[in-house]
């Protein structure tokens, strides 16, 4: 059974992993020409907020946290972008600084594109254009879902909600029945759902007495996805 038939996964997640997907063969000669990947450790800095966009992030392999620091230094993750996404093209098109900061979450393959090469493919590719249009509009009402999610749902709601959607970002080689494996320290957790580390790990402890997940160092597989559905409230 697909998650999408029991919860609205779409709502909460962004869809920039179709933008590059089967353009035609010049567009994506053209967006390649000078395309340069690079290996990242856990925690390295793919971006940092304000600085100037030289060109956008395709992530090849691996998981990149979006963030924004508050003005004691405290992180928030905005969203953690999953294997096949682009980031930092907002700034790009916004012809601004770059709004937020990315770090790897684990080791990454990340991919960059020049700012000339991609603003040169979306000036001669509709298909591009379009898509683009649409991931936007998409990924404003996910924000904007995400903001209602801060201001109206409890610590504990935030984070089944946080372990349904990350369980979806974790899946590999995915099939009926498989553990799925979110390999998250819980430090990321917290700056995702909003709240310290201690509250993650004593709605964790509660979670596991439960059996509603197990946990293996600091992996969760979630048990009971249904039970996290209903804790979330999230209609």
């Amino acid at each position: 059974m697909s998650i999408r038939e029991i919860f609205p996964i779409d709502k909460w997640d962004f869809k920039s992993e179709s933008i590059l997907q089967d353009l035609p063969v010049e567009d994506s000669v053209l967006l390649m020409k000078h395309k340069s990947e690079q290996m990242y450790r856990k925690g390295e800095i793919v971006f940092r907020e304000g600085a100037l966009p030289s060109g956008i992030f395709f992530i090849v392999e691996g998981k990149v946290k979006k963030y924004k620091l508050d003005q004691d230094g405290r992180e928030q993750i905005i969203y953690v972008a999953n294997t096949g996404e682009l980031i930092g093209y907002h700034a790009l098109l916004a012809e601004d600084r770059y709004p937020d900061s990315a770090a790897a979450l684990e080791k990454s393959k990340v991919a960059f594109i020049p700012k000339e090469d991609f603003l040169a493919v979306l000036e001669r590719s509709e298909i591009l254009s379009r898509r683009l249009l649409k991931t936007l509009s998409h990924e404003f009402a996910v924000l904007a879902n995400s903001l209602s999610l801060f201001s109206q749902k409890t610590v504990r709601e935030r984070l089944a909600l946080q372990l349904i959607v990350l369980r979806e970002k974790y899946k590999k080689n995915f099939k009926p029945g498989m553990p799925v494996e979110i390999n998250m320290s819980r430090d990321d957790l917290a700056s995702l759902v909003g709240t310290v580390r201690e509250n993650v790990v004593r709605i964790l402890g509660e979670f596991k007495e439960k059996g509603i997940i197990i946990t293996q160092g600091r992996k969760i597989i979630v048990q009971d996805v249904k039970w996290l559905i209903a804790m979330a409230n999230y209609k």
